[in-house]
């Protein structure tokens, strides 16, 4: 299984670049996190928050690996625990599927595309970054192989 990170943005500041690759490098071959960056859309011009959407949409769902399971990162997404992910990730495992976390852009997300998701959780119900999302979900992830593993690094 492999767990792929979509998020739209690029061009992130150099602590987003090391803070994620520092998670990702630990992860096993055998869940090994991947990032696909997908382009914003250009709002210059006053082009509107549902168009830019639906553009970015068109984009992420080009780059979500066929067959994948696809969680979208949501503000009104279902919060869980890192014993929680954990245990989804077991799940994901042995379901075989890749992962795809799908992280929006300044806009959010396509309503449409977050109804058809096979999952919606939250980082956080504080406002973030969005390049501070992809080192805390890749963080995260790893906590949660860890857990699986009986790892001492999460202290429940």
């Amino acid at each position: 299984m492999q767990l792929v990170i979509l998020a739209v943005g690029q061009k992130m500041p150099s602590w987003v670049e090391n803070g994620f690759g520092e998670y990702a490098k630990r992860m096993p071959p055998e869940c090994k996190i991947t990032l696909k960056e997908i382009r914003a859309t250009d709002r210059t011009g006053g082009k509107p928050a549902a168009i830019a959407m639906l553009l970015e949409r068109e984009r992420i769902e080009a780059a979500i690996p066929k067959g994948a399971r696809i969680v979208v990162l949501d503000e009104r997404g279902k919060d869980l625990t890192t014993l929680e992910l954990s245990q989804k990730l077991t799940q994901w495992q042995q379901d075989g599927r890749d992962v795809a976390f799908v992280i929006g852009g300044a806009d959010g997300l396509d309503t449409e595309f977050k109804a058809k998701a096979d999952d919606l959780i939250r980082i956080s119900s504080l406002t973030l970054p969005h390049g501070m999302v992809r080192v805390l979900l890749a963080e995260q992830l790893y906590r949660a192989w860890t857990i699986t593993q009986n790892h001492p690094y999460h202290r429940s």
